[in-house]
């Protein structure tokens, strides 16, 4: 059996409370160390915007130290994916905090996610080779969102570069790339984006427009039905002999539904009857008490 990794993208939200963190935190109350809890890994976007300090990493580091098999996956910054203007200095920047949580033992690998304007071709393959030269010491999980990415030839060379080609599950609009687990190493990485295609249309038509945080978070509030979660489960399991390792990433993080489906996907990849789980969680989705497991 694969080892799951099952978490969210990111943990930094404020509309999680009070839904999964309390409303009435006590002094010292820390939402990643809360998290850490109950997931094993968690997929840091902060990175995709921002160059983080060494120091913000080594605490992340303290935080999770009870967590004994708690990893941290980044996300490249996007002056590599989407503006294609990097230097020899944020390579640095980049790379120290990924040796940083290599040397800790909580680097699981880095997310290189690519826009949907990024369609399989001779160049945009040289650019996923170039990156690969420059981060070819970390396992590397590659999201391209075209579905020209699934040519044979574009796979072949994933599994000749050893990296790990990321499943997505997002609304079905144009030429997207539909939610089928392809694997192309030892690894799996799976994000789940939601379903929510009208949110998803809107946010393309508002794209380069000054949005609110509400805003341009609205195409990922999508919380995964009972039944979408079954069709997920047994989709993730028909590929768990042919890997070592499984990613699954929820990325629908508007009001705590991430958490949510994410609770639930632990129940049922990892088949367990009871799952532990705060109260507050239960209180926002009552479906979830079922598998609850008061701790």
């Amino acid at each position: 059996m694969s080892k799951y990794h099952i978490g969210t993208a990111g943990w930094s939200y404020k509309d999680w409370v009070p839904s999964f963190y309390p409303k009435n935190q006590s002094a010292g109350f820390d939402w990643l160390q809360f998290y850490s809890h109950y997931f094993n890994c968690v997929e840091v976007n902060s990175t995709y915007y921002t160059y983080i300090s060494p120091q913000i990493v080594d605490g992340w580091i303290r935080k999770i130290s009870d967590a004994d098999d708690f990893l941290f996956t980044i996300k490249l910054h996007q002056d590599f994916t989407h503006k294609k203007d990097f230097d020899q200095q944020k390579i640095k920047a980049v790379s120290f905090n990924l040796d940083t949580l290599a040397k800790a033992e909580r680097l699981g690998g880095l997310l290189i996610q690519f826009p949907y304007s990024f369609p399989f071709d001779n160049s945009t393959a040289d650019y996923i080779i170039k990156l690969k030269n420059i981060f070819q010491t970390y396992n590397c999980f590659v999201e391209v969102r075209h579905k020209s990415w699934l040519k044979k030839e574009a796979l072949e060379m994933f599994k000749k570069l050893n990296l790990t080609y990321c499943t997505i599950d997002q609304p079905q609009i144009g030429e997207a790339i539909q939610f089928e687990p392809i694997i192309t190493n030892d690894k799996a990485y799976l994000r789940f984006h939601g379903r929510n295609v009208k949110a998803w249309l809107q946010s393309i038509n508002n794209f380069g427009k000054q949005q609110s945080y509400t805003e341009q978070s609205e195409r990922y509030k999508y919380l995964y039905s009972p039944g979408e979660l079954v069709e997920i489960d047994q989709k993730i399991k028909s590929i768990q002999e042919k890997v070592k390792e499984v990613y699954v990433i929820m990325n629908n993080h508007p009001q705590g539904d991430a958490i949510a489906n994410a609770f639930e996907l632990i129940h049922l990849l990892e088949e367990k009857d009871k799952v532990p789980m705060p109260s507050t969680i239960v209180k926002a989705y009552p479906r979830l008490e079922e598998i609850q497991l008061l701790n």
